[in-house]
């Protein structure tokens, strides 16, 4: 065999064996057998390692339903309650519960003296009445739109000093955490009344369209004038304490059912296992009636000239 015919057969090999053993173009490397095998091997496995079997297949359907398996490592603990009964709300925890005190004195008010205190009663006012005119004795409806209304300000005001906060890198005397736990507390109190009436249509249109005002209202007045805020919410408090005492008056009198307490609201409270509506608007009262003395006191401090950090925020004071 000549030369020519030998380089001819070596080029027609080196082409038939590029696409496996060489790269196209640039530097022309063999890999070595003992590479090549372990790669396919390699490849191999793989698959056969991510291709699920019948059984993992079938047991991850069955767990879907029990729980959602999280690469995060952040699945929720077990909880139960004091007799070994499991905790069934995942929006508090047992250590979050309370006894209410309903000794606090649910009649008293701020005199206005000032300008600033006449003009936060005169506006509460002006908003009480056509509320009233709207729902009457319906006092269920019209508990469950005065919370849709109450859960906004600690919310909104908790949000501007934890702004505040961070802008001035100083710290907030604890009132950031106090007025949110106003807000959740709130909240609770519409979560409690949604177990015992389902609101119309019209009146969740209604708290669309009012929290969509209110938010937004009480966001500009905290920026302007944070003690006139907080002493526009005493008085809202005040007629929440008012609106309360009237349920209580009608539960009374037999105009409305006394029916046994949901039990969301027995746990959060610690209510008796009996415990009726009445047991339920008696510590909503007193809730309102401490978020009525909390949001005075804070518009007190303010009005004398200082700032809400120097006064240790009353944590927990529902």
């Amino acid at each position: 065999m000549n030369r020519n015919a030998a380089m001819k057969i070596s080029g027609l090999l080196m082409r038939q064996l590029r696409g496996e053993f060489l790269p196209r173009g640039g530097m022309v490397q063999i890999r070595h057998w003992s590479n090549m095998n372990t790669s396919s091997k390699t490849k191999e496995e793989q698959k056969t390692h991510n291709q699920p079997s019948h059984t993992d297949a079938t047991n991850a359907a069955g767990d879907k339903a029990k729980k959602i398996v999280s690469y995060w490592g952040v699945d929720p603990p077990k909880i139960s309650k004091e007799d070994g009964t499991p905790w069934k709300w995942n929006s508090f925890r047992p250590w979050e519960t309370y006894s209410a005190d309903i000794s606090i004195d649910v009649e008293k008010h701020h005199m206005p003296t000032n300008f600033m205190d006449k003009f936060a009663y005169w506006t509460v006012q002006s908003l009480k009445y056509p509320t009233y005119l709207f729902f009457q004795r319906r006092h269920m409806c019209h508990a469950m739109l005065l919370e849709t209304v109450a859960a906004v300000p600690g919310m909104v005001g908790g949000m501007l000093l934890h702004c505040k906060s961070l802008r001035r890198f100083e710290h907030s005397g604890g009132w950031i955490k106090a007025l949110l736990e106003e807000a959740e507390n709130e909240r609770m109190h519409l979560m409690t009344f949604i177990e015992l009436s389902n609101p119309k249509w019209y009146e969740r249109a209604l708290v669309f369209a009012v929290q969509g005002v209110f938010v937004n209202a009480y966001f500009i007045a905290y920026l302007a004038s944070p003690k006139l805020a907080h002493r526009i919410v005493g008085y809202l408090e005040e007629e929440a304490v008012n609106s309360y005492t009237e349920f209580l008056i009608d539960i009374e009198k037999g105009l409305f059912e006394n029916s046994p307490a949901p039990a969301i609201a027995i746990d959060y409270w610690r209510l008796p296992a009996d415990a009726t509506l009445k047991d339920v608007v008696t510590v909503i009262r007193a809730d309102e009636a401490h978020h009525r003395d909390l949001n005075h006191f804070a518009s007190d401090i303010q009005c004398q000239g200082h700032e809400l950090k120097g006064y240790p925020a009353p944590i927990g004071y529902h």
